[in-house]
């Protein structure tokens, strides 16, 4: 038993000082009230979506509810920060190609954009955008304005991207074939 909580107590030791490596960007996209009515009045609780990145493209988004702001919250952080995913973003920090994320009703166009753009975006895609480090991009949402379906769809198109040379070495082919056709 003893042996059990000392290797319990290492790995999150490792856990909280590969954490500290990391310097996280983190951005509150909204934060909802939701009452539930009960005898007696009316019970108030919280639930907050963070989006959580690196900026050198990692990214992850989370929900989290509780009955105060600030747990919800940190929940939420908490919750991004084990659903991270890796983009691959140009020197140029662009997106290497054009995509489409899905995730319910939601879609949104991501299209590379050139440097000096900026991030040409609303709400929660320039939040995962910004978090992600790419910093020249166009976006469109397509179809909901439900902002989890919106992330959501986001990261679907994030996770979807290729990278051109990694995409090169799996045809075993030439990088400007890729390009080319």
């Amino acid at each position: 038993m003893a042996r059990h909580a000392r290797h319990s107590g290492r790995s999150s030791r490792r856990r909280a000082e590969s954490d500290d490596a990391v310097d996280w960007i983190d951005r509150l996209v909204t934060v909802n009230r939701v009452t539930k009515v009960v005898r007696g009045g009316r019970r108030f609780s919280f639930n907050a979506v963070v989006v959580v990145g690196d900026g050198k493209g990692q990214v992850g988004a989370g929900l989290g509810k509780a009955n105060e702001v600030a747990d919800a919250i940190g929940k939420a952080t908490e919750s991004a920060k084990k659903r991270l995913i890796s983009v691959p973003v140009t020197k140029h920090g662009t997106i290497p190609h054009k995509v489409i994320g899905r995730q319910d009703a939601g879609r949104v166009l991501l299209q590379p954009a050139s440097p000096g753009t900026g991030v040409i975006a609303g709400g929660g895609v320039r939040a995962v955008a910004e978090c992600a480090g790419i910093t020249n991009v166009l976006a469109k949402s397509l179809g909901t304005s439900n902002l989890h379906n919106q992330i959501g769809a986001t990261l679907d198109g994030l996770r979807r991207l290729e990278d051109p040379a990694q995409v090169a070495q799996r045809r075993g082919i030439p990088l400007r074939r890729v390009f080319e056709g």
